[in-house]
Formats: structure tokens, C-alpha cells, sequence
């Protein structure tokens, strides 16, 4: 994939302005699903503030790379994809690990709760995005 220069960023910046302006309208999708997913699935012992911090902390974290680190090393879009999709949960998970469940009393189903609430609302984003994607080609 080849991004022409933006004139706005001084030659350092190959990605085009309406890429991130679709990036930015794409990240503020995905934060309305997926925190309406981690509302849901995380576990009681997280507080409201845990939650929706989550919601928009988590995919802050992820979606640069997403979209602005990954695109330009894979040739096929499936491969992309696999890559991207496993990247983003798996270090989600992680991120949230550390932050939120690691200082917490261990208590393994709650975890595997919060991780899987994580994988749905990764899972759930990117299906509203290819369902998007599919419906305006």
C-alpha cells in the first residue's frame, strides 16, 4: 500500500490526511462498540470508571498500530488481517492485564471473563468494520 505525502507533515509523514481522518472516524466507531461490549463482559470487580477508561484506553493503545504501523508490511489484505486481529486482542489483553488484574486478588474465572470481554469487543468491532466495508464497496 502507498500513502501519497500530506503537505501538513513536512516530509517526515507518508499517509494521506484522508486516511487519518478515516482512521480517526473508524477509532471513535470502534470505542462506541467496544466499550459498550466492556461495559458488559468485564467483571464486577471493575468499577464504571474502569470500564469506560478501558473502552477508549485500550484501542487507543492498539490502533496506531493497526493502522498506521502494520498496513504498509503485509502485501495481502487476509494476511494483514490475521496479523492485525490477533495483534490487537492479545495486547489488549495484556495492557488490561497488567493495569487492572495483575494488582487485584487472583481469582481466575473473573480473569478469564475479562479477557474474553476483550476478545468479543475486538471480534465485535471488526465485524462492524467489515460489514461497513463490505456495504460501501
Amino acid at each position: 500500500m502507498s500513502w501519497p505525502k500530506s503537505h501538513s507533515c513536512y516530509e517526515w509523514c507518508s499517509v494521506e490526511v484522508s486516511y487519518l481522518s478515516l482512521m480517526l472516524v473508524s477509532y471513535a466507531l470502534t470505542v462506541v462498540i467496544e466499550t459498550a461490549v466492556l461495559l458488559v463482559g468485564l467483571s464486577t470487580r471493575h468499577a464504571l470508571r474502569v470500564r469506560l477508561f478501558a473502552g477508549v484506553w485500550l484501542s487507543a493503545c492498539t490502533y496506531p498500530v493497526v493502522w498506521l504501523v502494520l498496513p504498509p508490511l503485509f502485501e495481502g489484505r487476509w494476511v494483514f488481517l490475521l496479523v492485525a486481529e490477533t495483534f490487537a486482542p492479545v495486547a489488549e489483553c495484556i495492557l488490561f492485564w497488567f493495569a487492572f488484574i495483575r494488582p487485584l486478588p487472583q481469582e481466575p474465572r473473573a480473569t478469564a471473563r475479562d479477557l474474553l470481554a476483550i476478545i468479543v469487543a475486538n471480534l465485535g468491532s471488526f465485524g462492524l468494520g467489515e460489514l461497513i466495508d463490505t456495504v460501501g464497496s
